[in-house]
């Protein structure tokens, strides 16, 4: 008895190891193609842009949301500034659906993990889920809810003093704060946002300056860092989950649980307990990738493996963040809506993929105990090429947050010390993190000075609109 245990749990830790091996390189791709969004896509005004219900503010919210990070926690947070600015509630809703269901890491990582059928069903489903939810929303949106949660949400946090990052939209901490030249108080998530701002203060190239100095890859090394900061726990929670589910729920609860068979009834059925089961599981973000894998494997339908990939905005952890930020009566109104419009997707995900015949044939794959994960394959590869990038962009941030320097790079930003190479100009002496910042500057000298002079200013007055 205690050998077939054992024997259970290091199959169940050997897939759900494999899994990430198998993912790896996809999650840090996908982080790295979205931190260099983040840093190089200009985020101002956004919550004006947002601040109308029409196709034009929800078309915006999506595709900032497909640009913005992966982390439910994350979304729900910058979500909470943008609403908090101004932006309409259907495109805080829109942006957050966007950012957790249509974003690169998550796309590839449902494309390796379960096949191109449910990576189309995944972008596809994502933006029907935001046109359904935007209906349900409009239908149903009682007057003056939300317009009374803004104001008590802006009073809550003026009275207990809470600021946004103006990096990175999160909450900003006492610890981490500066006084701007005009007397403001500006508080940030963490020691990395804070060298962030103070560096977009400082800097004034344009974006291939910066990606061709070390202070522009210092920007994106910090966002990558963040950015995993928030999904790490989801993700090796939602493989190792997985690994066990696999190995240890035997089939007859899945049997249980989903109606077996064909037809509308089982669709929807499945479909609803899809993202109950979700609802459940306390894996958000990109962690229920790995566990729709299993639920794949245990005879679950299309719909109902689908839906519980969108449902990672409502998972009990999450419904717990919307009651601590906009009250229990928003939260059950966020869940209402939210939950319809899932299951709903999903529902009409296996019957336009049956009426198009392209449903995956469950029964022609290997199942997760039968598969080799460590191979001498492309994935070893790829995964040797990802974590290289990895540990250039952990080296980046510690040599931009550690930089021995009172002096920053008027370039780039980057904090420097009097050993790194220098110019004089109009009597005042500039020194660089590169040759290549020097050379930047030699060439438009005035356009780096007057705008350093203004930088500080101007980005303070910009601090409001960020997300």
């Amino acid at each position: 008895m205690q050998a077939a245990l054992l024997n259970g749990i290091l199959e169940s830790l050997r897939i759900g190891v494999g899994f990430l091996w198998t993912a790896a390189w996809a999650i840090i791709m996908g982080l790295f193609v979205t931190s260099l969004v983040q840093v190089y896509v200009s985020k101002e005004r956004m919550a004006q842009v947002l601040g109308e219900e029409n196709p034009s503010g929800l078309v915006k919210a999506t595709v900032f949301g497909a640009a913005s990070s992966g982390c439910s926690f994350g979304a729900v947070a910058i979500g909470k500034g943008l609403f908090k600015k101004g932006a309409h509630a259907v495109n805080v809703l829109a942006f957050m659906f966007a950012s957790t269901n249509l974003i690169v890491e998550l796309g590839l990582m449902i494309l390796i993990l379960l096949g191109w059928e449910f990576l189309v069903a995944e972008l596809l489903g994502g933006v029907i889920l935001i046109a359904v939810m935007a209906l349900l929303v409009h239908l149903t949106l009682p007057e003056n809810l939300f317009d009374e949660v803004r104001q008590e949400l802006n009073q809550h946090d003026h009275e207990h003093g809470i600021t946004e990052d103006l990096t990175c939209g999160m909450e900003g901490r006492d610890e981490y704060s500066l006084v701007t030249d005009g007397g403001e108080t500006l508080k940030f998530c963490s020691a990395g946002c804070m060298e962030t701002y103070q560096q977009e203060a400082a800097s004034s190239g344009g974006w291939r300056d910066e990606l061709l100095s070390w202070g522009g890859w210092y920007k994106v090394g910090n966002q990558y860092r963040k950015e995993w900061s928030m999904i790490w726990k989801d993700i090796i929670a939602g493989f190792l989950i997985s690994g066990f589910v696999i190995v240890f729920v035997p089939q007859w609860v899945w049997n249980a649980l989903f109606l077996q068979g064909e037809g509308l009834l089982v669709s929807a059925e499945n479909a609803i307990m899809g993202v109950a089961i979700a609802v459940l599981s306390f894996v958000g973000s990109m962690g229920n990738v790995p566990f729709a894998v299993a639920l794949w494997g245990g005879g679950i339908s299309f719909a109902g493996v689908i839906a519980f990939v969108y449902a990672d905005l409502i998972t009990i952890p999450v419904l717990n963040v919307y009651r601590k930020y906009y009250g229990w009566k928003v939260m059950l109104y966020i869940l209402g809506i939210f939950f319809v419009t899932m299951a709903f997707t999903g529902f009409l995900m296996e019957e336009l993929f049956n009426a198009l015949g392209i449903v995956p044939n469950l029964a022609g794959g290997q199942t997760a105990s039968e598969q080799t994960y460590f191979e001498l394959n492309y994935t070893f590869y790829l995964n040797v090429i990802a974590f290289a990038l990895s540990g250039f962009l952990l080296y980046v941030y510690r040599r931009g947050l550690g930089a021995p320097g009172q002096y920053r790079d008027p370039v780039c930003g980057m904090r420097t010390d009097d050993n790194g190479p220098s110019i004089s100009h109009d009597g005042e002496t500039y020194y660089f993190c590169s040759n290549r910042c020097l050379e930047a500057f030699g060439e438009r000298p005035t356009e780096f000075t007057a705008e350093r002079a203004q930088a500080s200013n101007t980005r303070t007055s910009q601090g409001h609109e960020h997300h």
